[in-house]
């Protein structure tokens, strides 16, 4: 099953996707929020290029675990993207995936400038990755 997560930001959107099996997350691009969220023309491209099953969101919990007003408004709008474009939502905790981000995209030797339109995908990717790695943990436990 093929999952595209979606790092959802007031600005832009950050999107990754699954291989087919739901093995692998691999960074795809980063989109103004607003095509994410009125499901416009570049957004509908990507979802008809990768067809995917299921829109995984990144909720931005607090350092707590708990759901703060940004979580409240990535929810929202994650729900309303998934009608408009007829797939199911999960979500997954993206604490720390931006800082995770930028530490990789250092390491690599880019600097702020360099990071800017990157930050959001490799985010997106990073807990798309720890979410399809929980699930198989999950299922070879059963």
């Amino acid at each position: 099953m093929r999952i595209l997560a979606l790092d959802i930001g007031q600005a832009r959107v950050g999107v990754a996707v699954s291989d087919p099996a739901g093995r692998v997350a691999s960074p795809v691009c980063v989109l103004p929020a607003a095509d994410v969220t009125a499901c416009a023309k570049p957004f509908r491209r990507v979802l008809e290029d990768w067809e995917p099953e299921l829109l995984l969101c990144g909720l931005p919990y607090t350092l707590s675990g708990e759901e703060g007003p940004q979580a409240r408004r990535v929810r929202e709008v994650a729900l309303q993207v998934g009608r408009a474009c007829g797939l199911p939502v999960e979500f997954a905790d993206e604490r720390l995936s931006s800082r995770e981000a930028k530490r990789s995209l250092r390491e690599k030797g880019m600097d702020e400038r360099a990071m800017r339109g990157k930050i959001d995908m490799i985010a997106a990717s990073l807990f798309l990755q720890a979410w399809l790695d929980a699930r198989v943990g999950t299922e070879a436990e059963k």
